[in-house]
């Protein structure tokens, strides 16, 4: 896909990714932390995590063709290039915390007793990979902005 309507298909697909990507982070760190979000929120989460990992290697694909299409490529551009490899991992991540914290919720359903250990553990992902996977995307974002729009003083 290079093109929607006549635009780069690049620049519509990557504010998908923009809002998902970190609203995905912070709904799973919201459901690291309160049992009674996760409960109701879980499968959506999942849904979200899944869109991110559906839509990233189509949003890398559309910003690897409109790259090619430039004659020249300024450093900040490359440097937006080699971040954009970043996001597969993070959409990775993500879909890992999602599933990790579906399972949580599936045993939990299933057991009056709270899994702790499980509980421990997909706080800890969520937190961490929340945390980094915002980070990643923001500068992500900030490369690919300055290459468009310039360094903003």
């Amino acid at each position: 896909m290079t093109t929607i309507f006549g635009l780069p298909a690049h620049a519509l697909l990557v504010h998908a990714i923009v809002v998902l990507a970190p609203l995905t982070a912070m709904l799973e760190i919201l459901c690291a932390l309160w049992p009674a979000a996760r409960r109701r929120l879980v499968w959506l989460v999942l849904a979200f995590a899944v869109a991110v990992m559906v839509l990233t290697p189509l949003t890398t694909s559309a910003g690897q063709w409109l790259y090619n299409q430039l004659p020249e490529h300024a450093a900040i551009l490359e440097t937006h290039q080699e971040r954009g490899q970043w996001m597969i991992y993070i959409a990775i991540a993500l879909l890992v915390v999602a599933a990790v914290q579906a399972i949580q919720h599936w045993v939990e359903s299933r057991s009056s007793e709270p899994k702790r250990v499980l509980a421990a553990v997909a706080a800890l992902l969520a937190v961490v990979i929340g945390g980094l996977s915002t980070v990643g995307v923001v500068l992500i974002g900030d490369a690919g902005a300055q290459a468009v729009w310039g360094e903003r003083e």
